[in-house]
């Protein structure tokens, strides 16, 4: 659909896929790299942790169709609608995922979301890396606001959000659906004038 704007958009369409999706360093070793086909196993079984599976009712059913996935966040990319990273320990091991997604370039909005593997848990690995992330997004990329969102019960998403800088903003009412059924959401976001985390 076209159409025309009242006022410059806060990122020029084709600002993002002239350029190959960055890789992103965080502190402590960490990597954001983004994923890869030998990736595919790692995040298949990332899927039967039950944390994982509670918090995310859309997962993959074998490792094709996570090669799918892969193939669908580089189009992503290449469509400036998101990005998507390995959380990794120096690109090699993964840890995690981060990503962005619901990419307004008009707006300089766009939403993140991030899940860590049992065996990284309890390290501040999410926190960094969605620090990370959300620096270079704010900054270089040239975003002006980043939101996240996360069931009312899921503490240890709060808790991440808050570290990195995301403040509550509100409750959205039976917003989504987990594994036990229907969950409020608290609403998150961080804006470019907020500064550092």
């Amino acid at each position: 659909m076209r159409y025309h704007l009242s006022t410059p958009p806060a990122i020029v369409a084709g600002a993002l896929s002239a350029r190959a999706q960055p890789v992103i360093s965080a502190p402590g070793g960490l990597l954001l790299r983004p994923w890869s086909a030998r990736d595919a196993a790692v995040f298949l079984a990332a899927y039967s942790d039950p944390e994982i599976r509670h918090w995310h009712t859309r997962r993959p059913a074998s490792e094709e169709q996570v090669r799918e996935w892969f193939d669908h966040y580089r189009e992503a990319w290449a469509r400036e609608t998101g990005a998507h990273w390995a959380v990794t320990r120096d690109g090699g091991e993964v840890l995690g995922r981060v990503a962005l997604g619901g990419l307004n370039l008009d707006d300089g909005v766009a939403g993140c979301a991030y899940w860590v593997l049992p065996a990284a848990r309890g390290a501040g690995v999410a926190s960094r890396a969605l620090t990370a992330m959300s620096g270079w997004a704010l900054g270089e990329a040239g975003f002006h606001r980043l939101q996240l969102d996360h069931s009312t019960r899921n503490d240890a998403s709060c808790r991440v959000a808050a570290q990195c800088g995301f403040r509550l903003e509100g409750t959205k009412r039976s917003d989504a659906v987990h594994s036990d059924g229907r969950h409020d959401m608290h609403l998150h976001a961080r804006i470019r004038t907020d500064g550092p985390a």
